[in-house]
């Protein structure tokens, strides 16, 4: 018997046809994270990080190669069985938050467990990010920062057993950037969380668990912190 890794990506491709035209957005990225793992993608805009979360998180199919995740072989799934796999084994967050405006935060994280069957408690949710005073309070009436809490409690109330972060500090200004990196750390310490960040900041690297440099659709490197540092220690 095979024993892998609870993420693991083996010679994945991604290639996109337009016309006669074939771009090759990914070419044969191998990777592997442990469960419970803090892990940054790191890469500039364009380098397929962002192809590499998608097809992780079952919104894009792989070319070629195998996704193996929670126990799953991802690319072996029909679109029944992905849809499952995303409803309930994964939480996204976005760099645009992406919070129904006509629905108060509650609401929207309400929305967010509503489709799975082993949620959490919404309202348990937006008070672990510090929101309890917030949950009758529409987007439009909250800050940049309080937005993103809401969107990573929308996440957590699935229960998932992956979250995934497509540049979560990207709108924010730094003092709200490292409040929400300081949530994500607390988490991954305090629920378990396997945590996937992609993001061009290489300043939050040294927080993680493993760093994986993206470049031109392939994987650079992996870099393991043995010394990993606080949210509170970047920059300083």
């Amino acid at each position: 018997m095979v024993m892998r890794k609870f993420i693991e990506f083996s010679q994945v491709n991604k290639s996109y046809q337009s016309g006669e035209i074939k771009t090759r957005v990914l070419k044969d990225v191998s990777f592997s994270v442990d469960e419970g793992e803090f892990v940054v993608l790191l890469g500039k805009s364009g380098s397929g990080k962002s192809t590499i979360l998608n097809i992780l998180g079952g919104m894009d199919r792989a070319s070629g190669g195998t996704v193996f995740a929670a126990g799953k072989d991802i690319t072996a799934c029909d679109d029944k069985a992905i849809a499952a796999y995303r409803r309930d084994k994964i939480g996204f967050v976005f760099q645009s938050y992406n919070l129904i405006s006509g629905l108060t935060a509650l609401e929207n994280v309400e929305l967010g467990a509503e489709v799975c069957k082993n949620h959490l408690n919404p309202a348990k949710m937006l008070a672990s990010v510090g929101l309890s005073k917030k949950k009758n309070s529409f987007p439009t009436q909250m800050s940049g920062g309080e937005q993103q809490r809401a969107a990573i409690a929308r996440a957590l109330a699935k229960n998932p057993l992956i979250l995934l972060c497509d540049e979560p500090t990207g709108a924010l200004d730094d003092a709200n950037g490292k409040m929400i990196l300081e949530l994500l750390e607390k988490v991954n310490a305090s629920m378990r969380k396997t945590i996937l960040i992609i993001t061009h900041n290489a300043s939050i690297a040294p927080m993680a668990d493993k760093v994986i440099r993206v470049a031109d659709g392939r994987i650079e490197g992996v870099m393991f912190n043995e010394n990993k540092i606080s949210v509170k220690e970047l920059g300083d």
